[in-house]
């Protein structure tokens, strides 16, 4: 019996690491609410990135230290809608939305709806959707569009207020991407724990020095390249084009995409057994 009680209050507890992460980044996104509410932008659009950090390692730190937890998992996306939902919502209005009244306070709506839709459907897609894919762009890119381009600006002293409708549109279709049915690469098929290459690790230190040099513009061009690979890739890997591969009946959507993604890859291999065949028979 005594065992049984143990056993209970064991359940009950919590991780501690991954879900310090996770505090961390919650802490990073309303400081960043709060920096813009002050005009501070710059510092809140770092802080913004680094929850992005943060919420990189909670996930992995607890699939690495076997620490996984329906509280972890729960908890994540509490914080992912603070620090990716409305902080960057909150900064593009500060920045540049509040001077075009209604139109400015619904297209950042729009965004920090899209964000909870996104997030809402992630986490019911668990298990089932291919990890290799996003469905819709992931909450931290759009706020890294959000935060890098507000970042950028004010290293440029450029004023938010003289581009404001520029702004609304982009904050606008950074939430309506993230509600779409456009595939984006997850990156989630890198093995963290395999070896690689010594040159790899050189290119990684490459990659360092590169977005130290300038990370704002870096930062910036790279998640705006990644924003619009979506549709890209989207339309390369569906035969015809379709509403649902947009937005609406993601099962539709996904079930072809896939049937595309197959195809083609069955036809890859088809003509690399057809060149193999080839160079057997030269001379």
């Amino acid at each position: 019996m005594q065992n049984s009680s143990n056993q209970t209050v064991k359940n009950k507890g919590i991780y501690l690491l991954p879900n310090l992460f996770t505090t961390a980044g919650l802490f990073s996104g309303f400081y960043a609410v709060i920096a813009s509410m002050n005009a501070n932008f710059e510092a809140a659009a770092i802080a913004i990135f680094i929850a992005m950090i943060c919420d990189g390692l909670d996930g992995r730190v607890a699939r690495l230290t076997n620490t996984q937890s329906d509280f972890g998992a729960e908890y994540d996306s509490m914080a992912d809608m603070v620090s990716f939902g409305m902080a960057p919502a909150l900064l593009a209005y500060n920045w540049a939305l509040a001077d075009l009244g209604k139109i400015g306070w619904l297209a950042a709506f729009i965004y920090c709806a899209g964000a909870a839709l996104r997030l809402a459907r992630f986490n019911t897609q668990v298990g089932v959707a291919d990890k290799r894919y996003f469905q819709g762009l992931a909450s931290p890119a759009a706020a890294a569009v959000i935060a890098g381009s507000i970042w950028l600006g004010n290293q440029y002293s450029l004023d938010g207020r003289n581009i404001s409708w520029i702004a609304a549109l982009v904050t606008a279709a950074t939430g309506l991407l993230m509600v779409s049915n456009f595939r984006y690469h997850s990156f989630k098929e890198i093995d963290w724990r395999g070896k690689v290459n010594f040159i790899v690790i050189l290119l990684v230190v490459g990659v360092f020095v590169v977005v130290s040099v300038q990370p704002a513009l870096i930062l910036c061009v790279g998640f705006y390249l990644y924003a619009i690979s979506g549709p890209i890739i989207t339309i390369r890997t569906v035969r015809k084009l379709k509403v649902a591969h947009i937005v609406g009946d993601d099962t539709v959507a996904n079930v072809e995409t896939n049937s595309s993604v197959q195809a083609a890859a069955q036809t890859q291999v088809v003509t690399d057994l057809e060149k193999e065949k080839q160079e057997e028979h030269k001379p």
